[in-house]
């Protein structure tokens, strides 16, 4: 069996695309929403705030094709999606966690200094 090395700084790694999509605007939102359950469209929506429903939509539809978020479509009337997290993008979550929680521990710090480099 062959390893084969990553070295997401090489501009021709394809690795580089799980960190774009990681780094999306709105995938992190997702996922830590997605951990809590599985949601319909609309409870998604509700729960992120500001996003549009053409970018929440692009943004899971990436997540499925990824392999990170499972689409279940039921043929209710009217139609009812449903998203999940796949077992992969569950393994998102420890990483993810170790994020949030650099992030809510160093918001003061980071607030401060953006106050100060804009001469607050």
């Amino acid at each position: 069996m062959t390893t084969v090395e990553w070295d997401v700084t090489s501009q021709a790694c394809p690795s580089r695309v799980i960190f774009s999509r990681i780094g999306d605007r709105w995938t992190m939102f997702i996922v830590l929403a997605l951990s809590e359950r599985t949601m319909r469209f609309s409870e998604l929506k509700e729960r992120l705030g500001p996003v549009s429903p053409k970018v929440l939509t692009e943004t899971l539809r990436a997540l499925e094709a990824d392999g990170l978020v499972e689409r279940r479509s039921f043929p209710d009337s009217p139609p009812r999606v449903e998203y999940s997290l796949t077992v992969l993008g569950r393994s998102l979550l420890e990483p993810i966690a170790a994020m949030r929680s650099w992030a809510e521990e160093h918001v003061p710090e980071v607030l401060e200094s953006r106050r100060r480099a804009l001469g607050a």
